[in-house]
C-alpha cells in the first residue's frame, strides 16, 4: 500500500528520497559530460609537450597498469620522492606489490629508480610505476579494475573527481597522507559540494591543524587528523666544504666577504635590481654571487647591471678570482648549494613577488641564515615558528632585506650553530614517514 498522501492539489508528499535521487542523477549526469569533456580535449593533450610524453600510457593504449594490492598516486617530483621514502619503508607484513603513478617526466624517473633499488628486500615489497592515466571516467575505472587495488593513497592534494568516483563505484577504499589544501582551491572544490562530500576518502592525515579544517569542510567527516609533514624526514643539514675542495674556490679568494642572491626569479628583478645596487653602495668590498632562477635571464642581468654603473662579471669568464666589489653573476649551473659553504649572508628570490618563494632551506643546511621576502606558501609547510626562532630572517621589501642582510653579516652567527639549531628544529618535526607507513597499514588491514 502507498504511503504517498495527496495534499490539497492532489500532488504526491514530497520525500528526502527524492533529493538523495535527484543529487544521484545530477552526479551521473555531470560524470558523463566530464567523460565527454575528457574525449573531446584528448586530441588537444596530445600536442601538449608535457604531456605527449607517455601519452599512450596516460590513455591506456600503451597496456593497461599491472595489478597490485596498492596504488600509490604522486602528482609530480616532489610528491614522488615522498612515495619513494614510503617505497623503501613501510612493510605489510607479507608480500605486497604496489603501483606508483605520477604525472610527470621527472616523477616517473624517480619512482622506476626507487622501485629498481628496493627490489628485492626482506619485507617482500615490490613496486612498479607508470603515468597516472588522465582523469577521464572511464578511463579510470578501467585502470582500477586492471589493478585492482585493495587501496588507494593519494599523496598531498590529489582530488581527481573521475578516479574518486570509479574508486568508489569499485567499493576501493580511498586514503590522503601528507594532505595540504589552501584557501583558494577550498574555495573551487565547494562550488560542488555535495559531489565531492559523495566522494570523501576514508581518512585524511593533513600536515596542518588549518589544512586539516579545510577537508573537514570539504568532506564533511570527522575521520581527518594531522601528521608531521613527510618533507621533514626527507631534509637534512649537508656538510661544509672545505675551501681547497670546493668548486666556486677557483673564483673566490679564502675569506672572500661573499653575499648570495639566489634563485632571482623574473617577476621580482627590479626590487633585486635595486637590491643589488644598495648592497654595493653599503659594502662596497664585498662580492655578490646573483643567481638567476633562469639562464635565460642572464642577458637581461648584464643590461640591467651595465645600466646601472654596477660593475659586475660572468662567474665563467672569471679568471683567477672575482674582484672584490664585484657582482658575479652565475652563469653556471650547480653552484649555489656548494656557494653557500663560503658566503656569509643569503637573500632567497622568488620571495619579493608572489610567485611562492624558493627553497631557503639549502644555504640553512649549510650553516647560512636565509633572508626572505613576504611570499612563501611554496615553503608554508616549514611552519612560521622558522621565523620566529630567527633561523630564517623575513622582510617585507627590498629595504628590508637590504637591512636584515647587513645586520646577519654584521653578527653573524658561526656555521656550526646555525646548523645545530636548523638540526634541533626539523627533528622535533620529523616521524611524517612512519605515521603515513603505519596508515597504509591500517588501513590495508
Amino acid at each position: 500500500m502507498s504511503t504517498d498522501r495527496p495534499d490539497k492539489g492532489g500532488l504526491k508528499e514530497w520525500k528526502p528520497q527524492d533529493l538523495s535521487m535527484s543529487k544521484s542523477l545530477k552526479l551521473k549526469t555531470a560524470s558523463f559530460l566530464y567523460d565527454l569533456g575528457w574525449k573531446a580535449a584528448l586530441p588537444f593533450l596530445r600536442r601538449n609537450d608535457r604531456l605527449k610524453k607517455g601519452f599512450d600510457r596516460r590513455t591506456l593504449k600503451h597496456s593497461l597498469p599491472p595489478e597490485a594490492d596498492i596504488w600509490i598516486q604522486a602528482a609530480s617530483a616532489g610528491e614522488a620522492h615522498l612515495a619513494s621514502e614510503i617505497l623503501k619503508k613501510v612493510d605489510p607484513g607479507r608480500p605486497t606489490k604496489i603501483l606508483v603513478t605520477t604525472n610527470t617526466e621527472q616523477g616517473l624517473d624517480e619512482l622506476e629508480k626507487t622501485a629498481y633499488h628496493i627490489s628485492p628486500n626482506l619485507r617482500k615489497v615490490s613496486a612498479s610505476a607508470t603515468y597516472f592515466p588522465f582523469d577521464m571516467p572511464s578511463l579510470v575505472h578501467s585502470a582500477l579494475e586492471a589493478v585492482k587495488p585493495k587501496l588507494v593513497v593519494l599523496l598531498e592534494t590529489e582530488i581527481w573527481p573521475g578516479f574518486l568516483t570509479a574508486c568508489k563505484e569499485l567499493d576501493i577504499p580511498v586514503i590522503i597522507l601528507n594532505g595540504r589544501m589552501t584557501t583558494k582551491s577550498l574555495a573551487g572544490y565547494m562550488s560542488w559540494p555535495d559531489l565531492f562530500r559523495s566522494l570523501a576518502p576514508k581518512e585524511v592525515l593533513a600536515i596542518s591543524e588549518d589544512d586539516a579544517n579545510r577537508f573537514r569542510t570539504l568532506f564533511d567527516h570527522d575521520n581527518i587528523s594531522v601528521m608531521p609533514n613527510m618533507k621533514f624526514d626527507r631534509t637534512e643539514t649537508g656538510d661544509t666544504l672545505p675551501y681547497t675542495s670546493n668548486p666556486i674556490s677557483s673564483a673566490l679568494k679564502p675569506k672572500t666577504p661573499f653575499i648570495i642572491l639566489g634563485s632571482i626569479r623574473k617577476e621580482e628583478e627590479p626590487q633585486v635590481r635595486s637590491l643589488a645596487a644598495a648592497l654595493n653602495r653599503e659594502r662596497p668590498k664585498t662580492v655578490i654571487g646573483l643567481f638567476p632562477r633562469h639562464m635565460h635571464r642572464v642577458e637581461a642581468w648584464k643590461k640591467m647591471l651595465t645600466e646601472d654603473g654596477l660593475p659586475w662579471v660572468l662567474r665563467s669568464e672569471i679568471e683567477g678570482h672575482a674582484p672584490f666589489g664585484h657582482i658575479v653573476i652565475w652563469d653556471v649551473f650547480g653552484e649555489m648549494v656548494p656557494a653557500f659553504s663560503m658566503a656569509r649572508a643569503a637573500f632567497i628570490g622568488g620571495s619579493l613577488a608572489p610567485v611562492g618563494g624558493q627553497n631557503f632551506l639549502e644555504p640553512l643546511s649549510y650553516g647560512v641564515t636565509p633572508v626572505i621576502g613576504p611570499y612563501w606558501s611554496n615553503f608554508a609547510w616549514v611552519g612560521q615558528e622558522i621565523i620566529d626562532n630567527k633561523l630564517v630572517r623575513q622582510a617585507d621589501d627590498w629595504e628590508g632585506v637590504l637591512n636584515e642582510l647587513l645586520d646577519v653579516t654584521k653578527k653573524a652567527s658561526k656555521p656550526d650553530r646555525v646548523k645545530a639549531s636548523f638540526e634541533k628544529y626539523i627533528e622535533d618535526r620529523r616521524g611524517g614517514i612512519d605515521m603515513a607507513c603505519e596508515a597504509i597499514v591500517r588501513n590495508l588491514g
